[in-house]
């Protein structure tokens, strides 16, 4: 699994119909990520909007899979991972944006910090507003309730407000139980110890699962306030609630509890 490393960090993104977002986000890697080494290998899941296009043109040194279908979250980022030449391995979505150089803020952080084995920095929506990016292991009903969240007495629930951490600030450094897998920064040793997502997850927790994968692990999940980068997220399952990717997303979520026993939690008992 270990390969030659040659760069500070590997940065993974893997892209469905999201050109022009990508594109954005592209640019803004380049712009703000000066003080490190760093290697972009993108895996477009069959895309057909001309993101490969896109690639190939403007972006040549960007190590490039082409999938011939969507291939779903956690085998694309695999795909991606397995190929890494980075001392750390930063797991990217296409529709981030950095206003800042959020990704070497992160990698200074994580160096200082042996006990940790995944960080991840403030996310903004497009809107300007916090997102929720790190959370408390889910259950059951705050799943179901996070499907419901424009009803306000679903968001303002206790439930639901203890599975987002919206009760906290968000100022301050700090171990989580999870991290959004839109901006996970792994440690290698992580990768080495427990491995790559977990594949017959298509979409949706497989960021729950390797965070509490590496908690299992002995390792600590942390999120970092003091950088930010904006998420223009698509929230697809919400917007389509019956969709077949929704159904994929509750599989998911099935799959997720029964590998477990119906118990998320940092200690593997």
């Amino acid at each position: 699994m270990m390969n030659n490393i040659e760069y500070d960090v590997s940065i993974v993104i893997i892209t469905w119909k999201m050109r022009d977002l990508l594109q954005k986000c592209l640019d803004s890697i380049y712009q703000y990520t000066k003080e490190i080494s760093f290697e972009l290998i993108l895996i477009d899941n069959c895309s057909n909007d001309g993101t490969v296009e896109l690639i190939e043109q403007n972006f040549p040194n960007i190590n490039l899979i082409k999938n011939n279908e969507n291939k779903g979250v956690a085998p694309a980022r695999n795909q991606g991972m397995k190929i890494t030449k980075g001392k750390y391995i930063l797991i990217l979505d296409a529709d981030m944006e950095l206003t800042e150089d959020s990704i070497s803020q992160m990698f200074n952080f994580i160096e200082k910090k042996n006990s940790c084995g995944i960080v991840g920095c403030k996310l903004i929506d497009s809107g300007g507003k916090l997102q929720y990016s790190c959370k408390r292991f889910p259950t059951l009903a705050a799943f179901f309730f996070r499907r419901l969240e424009k009803f306000s007495f679903i968001r303002n629930s206790k439930t639901l407000k203890q599975h987002t951490m919206s009760d906290w600030a968000h100022d301050e450094s700090q171990k989580v139980d999870y991290l959004i897998g839109a901006c996970q920064f792994i440690k290698r040793s992580v990768i080495e110890q427990i491995g790559y997502y977990d594949d017959k997850i298509f979409y949706g927790p497989e960021d729950i699962d390797y965070c509490l994968r590496t908690w299992h692990a002995g390792w600590e999940v942390w999120y970092y306030p003091f950088t930010k980068i904006f998420h223009h997220e698509q929230r697809i399952t919400k917007q389509k609630f019956f969709s077949k990717i929704a159904v994929k997303h509750f599989l998911g979520i099935n799959y997720l509890f029964k590998k477990y026993q119906w118990k998320l939690n940092r200690y593997n008992e």
